[in-house]
């Protein structure tokens, strides 16, 4: 006999191999998309928009050139604060040609050739 009062909190038993219809309509289900955003990387201080969109669990694809050209060390150092930021949540990081940088959290895979 199984106790739904242990399992699902509820006050009655039945015997096993009965069913039980469950309200769902309060029960959100993803849509099962993964969701990308794409942003632009104009300053350091742009890595915290960054940051929390793939702390969200984004597929962050972010755009380097326009600070790549104007001033590289804070290019690097804005890199560096991302790297950290995804291998702290098991993501990962790389870059697309020269003017792309991909962050993909932990339930993706990226496939380096």
């Amino acid at each position: 006999m199984v106790d739904l009062k242990k399992m699902f909190g509820l006050g009655s038993t039945v015997e096993e191999g009965d069913f039980i219809e469950l309200d769902t309509t309060n029960v959100e289900t993803p849509s099962g998309k993964v969701p990308i955003k794409i942003d632009k990387l104009d300053s350091f201080q742009d890595t915290d928009r960054i940051q929390k969109a793939f702390r969200e669990l984004s597929i962050v694809l972010v755009k380097i050139k326009s600070l790549r050209e104007k001033d590289l060390s804070e290019l690097k150092r804005a890199i560096e604060k991302l790297r950290k930021t995804c291998l702290a949540m098991n993501g990962d990081i790389v870059g697309i040609d020269e003017d792309y940088v991909l962050l993909v959290p932990s339930y993706g895979h990226l496939v380096r050739d």
